[in-house]
Parts: C-alpha cells; structure tokens; sequence
C-alpha cells in the first residue's frame, strides 16, 4: 500500500476479508500495527457516558475480534505454507522467529536422542534450568540457593531480580513472582 489509510472498522474488515479469501498472505501498510495500536489507545482513552460508552466498548471489541483473527490468518499461512516471508510485517517476522527458533530445537532434541548424543541433551537441560530469567517479586522471600548453586535473595515485595529458570518457574507457580520482559 502505498499511502497510508485511515483505520476504521470497515477498513480492517475489508483487509481480513482479503486476507481470508487469498492463499498468500496480503500486503499491509508497513505501519499498520503501529497505526492501529494508535487508533485503539485514543479510542480507549476517549470518554464516554451511557449508550455512546457501550458502543465504544462493543467497537473495541470487534476491532480486538478483527485483528486478532488476522494476525492469526497471516502467521497460519507463514506456518503451514512454507515460511514466505513476503509481505509479512516486522511484528510479525518477530512472531514467526520464535516459531523457527522452537523447530530448530525440537530437531536438534530429536536428533540428539535418536543419536546417543547423551552429553547435548544434558548440557541443554542444565542451560535450560540455569537461564537467567528477569522476575518481579509480588511479596519477600528469604535467600534461597538457586539451580546454579548461587545464593539469591533476601528479596522484598516489587524487588526485580534476575534468577535461574528452574526457579523463575517455581516462584511464578507459587504467585511469588511474575516474569518480566527487558526486550
């Protein structure tokens, strides 16, 4: 697309309806996420009362229903129709590298097994217990030593650390934690 297109719910209709009806996946604006979130963030933020605050609300709600199915049509096409990257945008080149990422491993744990590679798949068992993982502490808790034998911690309520995995998961089970992004 060559210029960029004021968003509307008849806009986004338009394009999943041609995004559904063709076998590749569609070009988009490049922007067309960014404009979006742009769109639906003044919209959230506007105030409304009585019927005009319902119909916002519904509006959101297709707009949340469209691109969700969208965004889902695009990378099913990517991931069952060979990795074409065409057309694709940069968010969702982000999406489908973490489903080449997740192939790459499960071959390499396939491949390991069936070939008494018995040393590779201890050593990505312990890189994966040991990974450091960034979490935010909902309460305090006391030292503890994690699974690369490091001591961590005292740590209080809304404290951010950085732990090994193995335990990351177990304090998030716990509701001890939550896992924080620093991409």
């Amino acid at each position: 697309m060559s210029e960029a297109k004021k968003i509307d719910l008849s806009l986004l209709y338009s394009t999943l309806v041609r995004e559904i009806e063709n076998d590749t996946v569609q070009e988009l604006e490049p922007q067309f996420y960014r404009n979006l979130s742009e769109y639906l963030g003044k919209l959230k933020s506007e105030g409304y009362d009585g019927i005009e605050s319902k119909i916002k609300t519904r509006l959101v709600e297709m707009i949340t229903n469209i691109v969700t199915l969208l965004v889902k049509t695009r990378i099913n096409k990517v991931s069952h129709g060979g990795l074409n990257l065409t057309n694709l945008l940069d968010e969702e080149k982000y999406i489908i590298e973490s489903v080449q990422d997740q192939l790459e491993r499960k071959e390499m744990i396939l491949s390991a097994t069936l070939n008494g590679r018995t040393k590779l798949l201890e050593s990505v068992s312990k890189k994966h217990k040991t990974k450091p993982v960034s979490v935010r502490f909902l309460k305090d808790f006391d030292q503890f030593v994690g699974a690369d034998y490091t001591k961590y911690g005292p740590y209080k309520a809304e404290e951010i650390a950085t732990i090994p995995n193995e335990n990351a998961q177990a304090l998030i089970a716990k509701n001890i934690t939550v896992k924080i992004s620093v991409d």
